[in-house]
């Protein structure tokens, strides 16, 4: 197997590095409940998705 020769140089390294950062998750507001959710997932706080409930959230 082919080995490196050289070592990569701090600059070649951070540019490489420049994408692996964590990114905020994108969210989407609830159009019954108006709470932040995840886009194309049932909301956790209401149940409700595409506007009808598919999971059964207890009432606090």
């Amino acid at each position: 197997m082919p080995n490196p020769k050289r070592r990569h140089s701090n600059r070649r390294t951070a540019q490489r590095r420049a994408h692996d950062s964590l990114k905020r998750a994108g969210l989407a507001e609830c159009p019954k409940c108006h709470e932040m959710k995840l886009p194309h997932r049932a909301c956790p706080h209401c149940g409700y998705y595409k506007g009808r409930e598919v999971i059964e959230v207890a009432a606090e």
